[in-house]
C-alpha cells in the first residue's frame, strides 16, 4: 500500500503530461508542420523574373507567318543564348492600348483624315476584352477618353481632338532657325506609359498618329523610350506629315528617324503615309500584327539585379522570315 502511495504523484505527473502533449511546442512537431514537398518550389527560381516577348513574324513578302513552332526561334540576351521556357501562338489575347493623336498646328490639314482612319481602325481591332484610351498632345497632353472597351465612347473621344498649337514659330537657341512650338510627343508617351499602362498586365501598345517631330517636351526621346521599355509597351507610329507646312516654315521635314527609333526599340512599326489610302493600309498592317503574335518567355541566365538595360535578339531558323519584337528590357533592381 505504501509503495502504491509513493508512485501516485509520479503517475499523476505522467498522466498530466500525456493530456497536455498536443498543445506543447515540441521541436519534433514544429519540424513536421512544414510540408516537405513545398520547399523545392519555394527556392527553384528565387530572384528570377520571367522575360516575356511578343513577337510578330513576316516573310520576305511581308506576309504574316502564323504557323511557326518553338523550334523555329532562338533568343540571345547580351549575346548569350537563352532557354525558351514558354511558347504560344496568340490571336485572341486581350490588348490594352492607347491612341495618341498629334493636335499641334503642323497637323491642321491632316487631322480630319487621321480621325476618320482611327475610327475605322478601332472597328477593326477592338474586341470586347480589350481596353483603350485616347490622348491628344500639342502644347499640352490631354486625356480625351479613359480606359474603355466601348467602341462608341472611343470614337467620341477621337472626335474631341482639336488643333491647339502655337500659330507662330518660336526662336530656339543655337543656329538661327525657326521651329513650331507645342508638340509634346515625348511627354505624351512618357505619361501614357507611366500613368496608364504601368499597372496593366499582358499585351500593351501605343498607336501614335503624328509627324513624329517633338517641340517642347519636358522629357527626352531617351526618357520616353526607357519608360516604354520598363512598362513593356510596344510603340507603333503612323506618320502623317504635312510637308507643305514645313516647307512654308523654311526648313525640311525630318521626323522619320525619330519614329523609326521609337518603334524599332520597342518592337513596333513606323509607317509613313501621304494619302488616305496608304493610311488605311498602315492601320490594316498594324491591326494584323497586334492580333497575330507569338509569346515567348524565358528566365534570364543573368541573375544580377543591377537595373541595367539588356539587349535581346530573336533569331529565326527560317531564312525567309523576320521577327519584330522589342530590342531589350531593364533588369530589376536589388
Amino acid at each position: 500500500m505504501r509503495k502504491l502511495t509513493r508512485k501516485l504523484p509520479l503517475l499523476c505527473t505522467l498522466l498530466l503530461l500525456a493530456l497536455l502533449a498536443p498543445a506543447l511546442p515540441w521541436p519534433a512537431r514544429a519540424q513536421q508542420s512544414v510540408p516537405q514537398q513545398d520547399k523545392p518550389q519555394d527556392t527553384i527560381r528565387v530572384g528570377v523574373n520571367l522575360v516575356s516577348l511578343y513577337v510578330t513574324v513576316r516573310d520576305k513578302n511581308k506576309r504574316i507567318l502564323p504557323d511557326l513552332t518553338q523550334a523555329d526561334f532562338e533568343i540571345l540576351e547580351d549575346g548569350q543564348p537563352q532557354k525558351i521556357d514558354s511558347f504560344a501562338r496568340e490571336v485572341n489575347l486581350p490588348l490594352t492600348f492607347g491612341m495618341l493623336i498629334d493636335t499641334s498646328i503642323s497637323q491642321m490639314h491632316v487631322l480630319p483624315m487621321e480621325q476618320d482612319a482611327a475610327d475605322r481602325f478601332l472597328g477593326r481591332v477592338l474586341r470586347p476584352k480589350d481596353l483603350a484610351f485616347v490622348f491628344s498632345f500639342d502644347l499640352n497632353v490631354d486625356l480625351l477618353g479613359d480606359f474603355t472597351s466601348q467602341h462608341r465612347e472611343l470614337i467620341a473621344a477621337i472626335g474631341r481632338a482639336r488643333i491647339n498649337g502655337a500659330a507662330t514659330p518660336a526662336m530656339v537657341q543655337g543656329p538661327v532657325e525657326q521651329r513650331p512650338t507645342g508638340t509634346k510627343m515625348y511627354d505624351a508617351i512618357y505619361l501614357a506609359c507611366r500613368e496608364k499602362l504601368a499597372s496593366e498586365a499582358g499585351r500593351k501598345a501605343l498607336i501614335l498618329l503624328t509627324d513624329a517631330l517633338d517641340f517642347g517636351s519636358d522629357v527626352s526621346l531617351e526618357d520616353a523610350l526607357e519608360t516604354a521599355q520598363r512598362t513593356d509597351t510596344v510603340i507603333h507610329v503612323i506618320g502623317v506629315a504635312d510637308y507643305a507646312f514645313y516647307g512654308g516654315m523654311g526648313f525640311g521635314y525630318s521626323g522619320e528617324g525619330y519614329a523609326r527609333k521609337l518603334a524599332e526599340q520597342t518592337g513596333g512599326r513606323s509607317i509613313f503615309v501621304r494619302n488616305e489610302k496608304k493610311l488605311e493600309e498602315a492601320f490594316s498592317q498594324i491591326s494584323e500584327e497586334l492580333r497575330t503574335q507569338y509569346v515567348l518567355g524565358y528566365y534570364s541566365t543573368n541573375r544580377s539585379k543591377d537595373g541595367k538595360f539588356r539587349k535581346v535578339e530573336i533569331k529565326l531558323k527560317r531564312n525567309d522570315a523576320k521577327a519584330l519584337a522589342r530590342r531589350g528590357y531593364y533588369a530589376p533592381r536589388q
